[in-house]
């Protein structure tokens, strides 16, 4: 049956002319099966098309998906350092305050002496601030930014640890309390000799004070020396920081010795009246870079009372 052979006949109406067309059954049913089959090849190329273009969106969506996990972590670590850092800053800020009395006395330090304090400072605040505000669109741009905030402020924390440290250092080296208990008997400057009555220049102050009362370190430092030293009497001479130093005369016994470290408020001796005295009293003398200067400004506070060496 398939072998048949069908004649189809075209007529041109205008010109006559009949034209043949044979064709078989089978050719026949093949080219309408393939008309019928286009609509079902074309929608099960599409179906194949469109699930291609799924899985790719899927594995698409899938690394992006990681992308973020990974960049979400990224940015909370750096932003939990941040702010640990931020933190620590703020730790060091609040440590810097000083009491009033200690701050007030290193206000009327020489200013060689606290030009030697001072530290360097780095514009890291500038440089954290245009970080900030600079427009971030990509994820290398978010993390570029926030590694440049980390290393400001890892550079800030250490300027301000520096600065922290070296004001702490300076306040522990400033002379800054009375060295004795007693009554100010002698300033610092011009006055009349005791014992000649001429004009002369009074290196320190004097207190008076009952023999064998402690004397009190007026700073944190060093004994350079305790000994006997001519018009001084029984002297101790402390060496503080950035070139500060004090001297304690005319006393009765040394509670030091030459080499011992000691602290702000530690007896370092006794009132007495050696050396070139009228009667008993602390003579005590401030010297800044080798240079005397008036003690009584730096005197903001008051002696720690009974304390036993």
């Amino acid at each position: 049956m398939l072998k048949r052979r069908y004649t189809v006949l075209i007529a041109d109406r205008t010109t006559g002319v009949v034209r043949r067309v044979t064709i078989s059954l089978r050719a026949a049913l093949g080219v309408a099966g393939t008309v019928l089959m286009m609509p079902v090849l074309i929608g099960i190329g599409a179906k194949m098309s469109a699930s291609i273009e799924i899985d790719t969106l899927r594995a698409s969506n899938h690394a992006l998906e990681v992308e973020n996990g990974n960049f979400r972590a990224t940015t909370g670590e750096l932003t939990t350092q941040i702010q640990s850092l931020e933190s620590v800053i703020d730790d060091l800020g609040a440590r810097s305050a000083l009491d009033p009395a200690q701050a007030k006395a290193m206000e009327k330090l020489p200013a060689i002496i606290k030009q030697r304090a001072a530290g360097g400072t780095a514009a890291t605040n500038a440089a954290i601030s245009s970080v900030l505000s600079t427009s971030l669109i990509s994820a290398e741009d978010t993390f570029g930014a926030l590694r440049s905030l980390l290393t400001g402020l890892e550079s800030r924390l250490r300027i301000v640890t520096r600065d922290v440290e070296r004001q702490e250092k300076l306040a522990a080296a400033t002379p800054s309390i009375w060295p004795t208990n007693g009554w100010l008997t002698g300033m610092f400057g011009g006055r009349s000799d005791p014992f000649t009555g001429e004009n002369n220049f009074h290196q320190g102050l004097d207190i008076s004070a009952e023999k064998g009362h402690p004397v009190y370190a007026t700073a944190d430092g060093t004994v350079e020396s305790a000994s006997y030293s001519g018009d001084y009497g029984n002297l101790i001479v402390l060496t503080h920081d950035f070139g500060l130093s004090t001297r304690y005369g005319h006393l009765s016994k040394f509670n030091v010795k030459a080499g011992d470290t000691i602290k702000r408020g530690d007896v370092i001796g006794f009132v007495g009246s050696t050396g070139r005295s009228t009667g008993a009293h602390l003579h005590y003398e401030v010297l800044a870079n080798g240079k005397l200067v008036n003690p009584l400004q730096l005197l903001t506070q008051q002696p720690p009372r009974n304390k036993n060496p």
